[in-house]
């Protein structure tokens, strides 16, 4: 019985999550969510004590459903560059995917409810982090290979490639448009691939 409560509860996460990337948190009602998951307002708020418990609930799914598997496909590969450049490619994928529907939920955390909401901004660093020492860590490789300039700093280009990455988010969110995201993509690829003079 505990099982298929279990069940029934990662479901509702999962429709809710959806909800929240299409409205954000304060566009969001309990109402919304209760006919997302199909479960009344008194059972969310067993479950999970509140609208903030269903939020937090959410990034972590959205965390284990497509951040974690950005930084998996981090170790997919030996060529430093073609590893990032799938990475690009996968997100701007989505983003292209999806069009205007929904946004990235960390985005939007980031800047709906990071500043004031410490646990948000915890779940989010965690995230942030987590990719970033993924890239770090292809970067630092592909220096030992030859693949990435020595004198630059592994951990400098893994935090500008993150940064470039959360941005397409944004400007996906205004435009997603495939072929103009790719191209700012490649700049970021060439900026830090590129030969230092």
């Amino acid at each position: 019985m505990a099982r298929q409560r279990e069940f029934d509860l990662d479901t509702a996460v999962a429709a809710a999550m959806d909800v929240f990337r299409s409205k954000g948190y304060e566009g969001t009602s309990m109402r919304d969510l209760a006919e997302a998951t199909g479960l009344g307002s008194g059972s969310l708020y067993a479950a999970f004590g509140s609208k903030d418990g269903l939020y937090l609930a959410a990034l972590d799914l959205y965390r284990q459903r497509y951040a974690n598997p950005i930084a998996d496909l981090m170790r997919s590969g030996e060529n430093a560059r073609d590893v990032i450049r799938e990475m690009f490619v996968s997100v701007v994928d989505e983003i292209a995917r999806d069009g205007h529907r929904q946004a990235c939920l960390i985005i939007g955390a980031a800047m709906e409810r990071a500043h004031n909401d410490l646990r948000v901004a915890e779940r989010l660093q965690s995230s942030t982090q987590a990719l970033q020492l993924a890239i770090y860590d292809v970067l630092a490789q592909g220096q030992l290979r030859g693949q990435v300039p020595a004198d630059r700093s592994a951990a400098d280009l893994a935090a500008f490639l993150v940064t470039n990455l959360q941005g397409l988010r944004v400007m996906g969110a205004i435009n997603p448009d495939r072929v103009a995201l790719m191209r700012s993509a490649e700049v970021a690829l060439q900026t830090v691939f590129a030969p230092t003079t």
